[in-house]
């Protein structure tokens, strides 16, 4: 027996192989070196199930499999890192028959912490495990200190590595560079990212500058990027996913749409990508596309922690627009046995609530179905109604308009909703397409995009005209009468520019971070099929409750 290290006996160790014969000697390999706990199973999205379940320290995984609807090795640890399913602690290592591998493994200076090139001896396996377990040693500290939701000192350890070039230097940048966009401090992660550019071209260095320009405010330079990033690593899915993601705030959603066809196709087996691409199918009014794929998020991943409960929700308005009752009800099934396990949260029981409604019209019980709308929409002003919400409700009062049931109080919920919820160009657009199969409904939210534009305007004439105090106070009741959070931002900045030249500044300041807690949360733009905490790119973090709640952070030195 040859032990790689002190600590191997306790190592918990999955292997990922298809082919029996090469899984039981890997499997006799990892005892050879001292594994004791070895799980194995045959196809990725096993390994996705009992990665979801429990920690391994080690994943030794094929790259090609034969069966799995196309669903690669390679697609199991995107899967995973993009959901913060993977703990850092855990080696990755993927297994693969093709040289040309390494053009994207980027060695062992991506998220992947190694690979193996067929055919391989034991020594070649047992050096590069010992190689990953090395690295992942030679970060404790770093690790240890993000586990511990102590991000500064996290990133200050990662950055001292970097800056005296020591071993695993790149990828302590890397981590260093993911902590400061995760603390705020975009323009030093900027630095960082451009510092490595400087060194060696990295792909995953030129997404981490666009993620800077993006998080900084500067999402047209950051499209740019990508752009350029995608034409030279065209297979680069992290980076289209961010591409769409920018274009959809950027109420691009034919775009959008296009970039999240070529991340599921590179990627036929991600939930993740596929829900998303349902998703905005549906927005973008494209039914048949919208329902095959979510079709298929639901049969890949109805049982993961990557599934979005709005696939179903999305699926079950189809169907209701198909009349399929016993469709719908499976949605209903599937949305309820969810929404038991949600504990407080009132997001899944307002979906439940939602296709419940939708089966009752079915049903042609109109009473019941005018008074759950009226619930429905007597929380459309709560703070946790959010955009999501919105646009189901929007969803719900546009397919309703075509059946015998007429609610009186439906453009005047409309306009409510849209003048709350038009706070950008993508949130219009997002409420539009769920109110598409009502005409004037769309129209109505692009007339509330409108007014809220006019408003913004106004305000900024008046400052113009050098009554910024006018223009503050007008901001602040036309927020109060809309709930509109691009109001209340509004009324922010130019009071941070203005505050010497208004006395009561102060009172001010504190009536808008006040209206701020009570609805700019609920302006946020919704997941739509991405795993929640984590962006096209980001490595995983685990930030919890004392990093959440905690101060703004001190600047950490680049």
């Amino acid at each position: 027996m040859y032990l790689l290290d002190r600590d191997i006996a306790d190592c918990r160790a999955l292997l990922v192989d298809g082919n029996p014969t090469s899984r039981s000697i890997l499997a006799a390999q990892m005892r050879e070196f001292g594994v004791v706990h070895v799980t194995q199973c045959s196809r990725p999205t096993d390994a996705r199930r009992l990665l979801e379940g429990k920690p391994f320290d080690l994943v030794l995984c094929e790259q090609h499999f034969h069966h799995d609807d196309g669903y690669s090795g390679q697609d199991l640890l995107d899967d995973l890192r993009r959901s913060q399913l993977l703990p850092y602690a855990t080696v990755f290592l993927m297994i693969t028959g093709e040289a040309t591998y390494a053009r994207v493994a980027e060695a062992a200076e991506s998220a992947l912490d190694g690979y193996l090139l067929k055919p391989y001896s034991a020594q070649a396996l047992a050096e590069r495990v010992k190689q990953a377990r090395s690295r992942k040693k030679a970060l404790h500290d770093v690790f240890a200190a993000i586990e511990a939701d102590q991000l500064e000192p996290a990133a200050r350890l990662a950055l001292q590595r970097f800056r005296e070039r020591g071993a695993f230097w790149l990828y302590a940048a890397r981590i260093g560079a993911e902590l400061l966009l995760r603390l705020g401090q975009d323009a030093a992660a900027l630095k960082v990212y451009e510092a490595v550019l400087a060194h060696k071209p990295l792909p995953w260095a030129r997404l981490g500058v666009a993620r800077a320009q993006a998080d900084g405010g500067q999402a047209i330079a950051a499209l740019r990027s990508l752009d350029a990033l995608v034409a030279d690593e065209p297979r680069y899915a992290d980076a289209i996913d961010l591409r769409a993601r920018l274009q959809l705030e950027q109420g691009q959603l034919a775009a959008a749409l296009d970039s999240c066809r070529q991340a599921s196709e590179m990627t036929p087996g991600s939930i993740e990508r596929v829900q998303r691409q349902g998703l905005i199918a549906y927005y973008r009014g494209q039914t048949d596309e919208a329902t095959r794929a979510l079709e298929r998020a639901a049969t890949l991943g109805i049982s993961s922690k990557m599934f979005d409960p709005q696939c179903l929700l999305v699926l079950g308005v189809l169907r209701f627009r198909a009349r399929d009752r016993k469709g719908l009800q499976r949605c209903l099934d599937n949305l309820e046995h969810l929404a038991r396990g949600a504990g407080a949260a009132r997001r899944l029981p307002r979906m439940v609530r939602v296709l419940r409604t939708l089966d009752l019209m079915l049903q042609r019980q109109i009473g019941a179905v005018a008074a759950a709308v009226d619930a429905l929409a007597a929380e459309r002003l709560d703070e946790d109604f959010d955009l999501e919400a919105a646009c189901n409700l929007m969803a719900l009062l546009a397919e309703l308009a075509h059946t015998e049931i007429r609610l009186e109080q439906a453009p005047a919920w409309v306009e409510t909703l849209a003048l709350r919820f038009c706070t950008s160009k993508g949130a219009t657009e997002l409420l539009a397409g769920a109110a598409a199969a009502q005409p004037r409904s769309a129209e109505a939210v692009h007339r509330a995009q409108s007014r809220i534009l006019e408003l913004a305007e106004q305000a900024m004439t008046q400052k113009m005209a050098g009554d910024a105090r006018g223009a503050v106070r007008a901001l602040i009741a036309h927020s109060g009468q809309t709930h509109n959070a691009k109001l209340i931002d509004v009324a922010r900045l130019t009071l941070q520019r203005h505050a010497a030249q208004i006395p009561d500044a102060e009172d001010l300041a504190a009536t808008i971070d006040a209206m701020r807690r009570r609805h700019a949360a609920a302006a946020a733009f919704p997941r739509l099929g991405q795993a929640a905490g984590r962006q096209a790119g980001a490595l995983r973090l685990r930030v919890g409750a004392a990093a959440a709640g905690a101060a703004a952070p001190a600047a950490v030195p680049a």
